[in-house]
């Protein structure tokens, strides 16, 4: 099955990097898969999945934890301000905080909630103007804001260009997280997580290697 599969190619990552066997977690990102395909993951007893859209989970994902309970369900995608109420109640880590605006819409929910998911602040580290994200050179006056209004980030999430070897990118990411003092660092996806994983990635993004080509003709 394509998930061992994975899931052997992350401890032997793991073990070449020194680091203890379930260190990292496995993200699997199941955005706009087909029900039967996150279910046969699910039935294999993976609990810690992905998505990019607000709509789309919360279409899906409440069924599925009434039958398959431990599920924690990671926001990896953009984040709208207008959908970050529901996202709090339906995630449990949101990886795609990258704007003042967000920043600030979660800590008023945060205040009136008494709690937050986990958040991950995004680190445009290859400084792409189509890509979201916190310039490495904000990325401290960004944290400082974030902290003044209680948000307490517990790591970075970076997504490397496509055309540029990843591992600058994580090294980047992880220096940085050091610097600030987070422990979290959501990194790596299908072709690239060893890499990731030997500079300290706690997080992985795994979708179409874990559940195949994705069909976006899905609602």
């Amino acid at each position: 099955m394509a998930l061992t599969d994975i899931l052997a190619r992350l401890r032997s990552a793991e073990t070449a990097a020194g680091r203890a066997e379930g260190s990292v977690t496995l993200i699997a990102v199941s955005k706009v898969q087909p029900p039967e395909r996150v279910e046969a993951v699910l039935e294999q007893g993976h609990r810690v999945f992905g998505e990019n859209y607000v709509q789309e989970a919360a279409g899906k994902w409440p069924a599925w934890r009434d039958r398959f309970p431990g599920v924690a369900l990671h926001m990896i995608g953009p984040l709208q301000t207008n959908k970050a109420r529901l996202a709090v109640d339906l995630f449990d880590a949101i990886h795609t905080l990258d704007r003042p605006s967000l920043a600030t819409k979660l800590a008023g929910l945060g205040q009136a909630r008494g709690s937050l998911p986990q958040l991950f602040v995004q680190v445009n580290t290859g400084e792409e103007p189509q890509k979201a994200g916190v310039l490495p050179a904000d990325l401290t006056a960004f944290l400082r804001d974030c902290r003044a209004m209680d948000l307490a980030p517990v790591g970075l999430m970076c997504i490397p260009p496509e055309d540029q070897d990843s591992t600058p990118h994580f090294a980047m990411l992880a220096r940085m997280a050091a610097d600030h003092g987070l422990s979290g660092l959501s990194m790596g996806m299908s072709s690239d997580f060893e890499a990731a994983v030997a500079h300290g990635a706690t997080h992985i993004r795994v979708g179409s290697a874990i559940f195949g080509a994705r069909s976006y003709s899905a609602p």
